[in-house]
């Protein structure tokens, strides 16, 4: 079952749910969010809850994906309360390009670099027995909601931006319960937009090469993702493709379990604080930049696998080159 969010035509919201080819507005739902707490309150499963209300009007996701009325498949009332994070080094690939851009910098080639360093500790520690713990993985943060691009929109590098390019990524998204429990709804594609070129300046620039917007959706997948995703990410310039290359994930091609990552995000008690929703983006092994791509403003990227509906599109806008400095008033 996929969950999404769309704008109708009226510019009210419903929510959509998706099983198989056949997409049906869900009455009596105000939004993903709160069909996420109702099913905590009533101790039910989303794909429970969902059958205790009754589907309506028949819905062309084509059509809606065409006019760009997909909203975010979730999202909070305060944008505060909204947490954009994720995890990297994940996957079985993912080291290559990381370790390559860091090298670079290291006077000697010999020396293993931090990037190899971390991704070996997942490899040695990132599956433990279920129920136990393993190795924290890195974590970065992103933003809050106001860092969350809706599918179709335009993911913006500011004008103090190296670059601004795409990450193929699943997210796992969560509720926090009222006893401040976290709850999966499910996963949904996401583009972990980040700046490659600043972080290959200093590996200690990850944290500000990843303060970038980010989007994710346009379907959520309900309950478990699959051990083994396969899927494409491209890039099109001037309407025409200009890069392609496959991406996999699932646990299948991971060197952490999700449970793992899971555990070292939600192990902090402000992530588990009632009410709020996060987006936990948990990594990959492929990105343009590692191919040598250098994206530029009106570029689209488009990121797709079958298990997850329809592809996630955002389009790139370059904002104009920072010429002033940010001034801080006193009070």
């Amino acid at each position: 079952m996929l969950i999404s969010q769309i704008k109708n035509e009226d510019g009210s919201t419903s929510v959509v749910i998706r099983n198989g080819t056949e997409a049906s507005v869900l009455d009596g739902v105000s939004s993903t969010y709160e069909l996420a707490k109702e099913a905590i309150s009533k101790g039910q499963s989303l794909a429970e809850c969902v059958r205790g209300h009754s589907l309506g009007a028949a819905v062309d996701l084509e059509k809606v994906a065409a006019e760009n009325r997909f909203l975010l498949p979730i999202s909070h009332p305060d944008l505060a309360h909204m947490h954009l994070t994720g995890t990297g080094l994940t996957h079985l690939g993912s080291a290559s390009t990381r370790n390559a851009m860091h090298a670079a910098n290291k006077p000697e080639p010999e020396v293993v670099t931090d990037s190899m360093k971390m991704f070996q500790m997942g490899l040695d520690n990132g599956r433990p027995p279920k129920g136990e713990i393993g190795a924290q993985p890195e974590w970065f943060y992103k933003g809050n909601g106001h860092a969350a691009v809706a599918p179709g929109s335009d993911l913006v590098s500011p004008g103090f931006a190296d670059d601004g390019g795409e990450e193929p990524e699943l997210a796992g998204i969560y509720v926090i319960s009222e006893d401040g429990t976290p709850f999966r709804i499910g996963f949904a594609l996401s583009n972990e937009f980040s700046d490659h070129v600043m972080e290959r300046v200093n590996y200690l620039y990850l944290a500000h090469s990843k303060l970038r917007p980010a989007s994710f959706g346009p379907e959520i997948l309900v309950g478990d993702a699959p051990s083994n995703v396969e899927g494409s990410s491209r890039i099109y310039r001037d309407g025409k493709l200009l890069w392609e290359k496959p991406f996999v994930s699932g646990e299948e091609n991971m060197s952490h379990t999700f449970e793992n990552l899971e555990h070292h995000h939600f192990k902090y008690d402000v992530f588990c604080q009632p009410g709020d929703v996060h987006v936990h983006m948990f990594g990959t092994a492929t990105l343009s930049f590692g191919d040598g791509i250098r994206t530029q403003d009106g570029d689209t990227f488009e990121i797709a696998a079958d298990d997850f509906g329809t592809p996630l599109r955002n389009r790139l806008s370059v904002t104009a080159p920072e010429t002033t400095t940010t001034k801080v008033k006193v009070l």
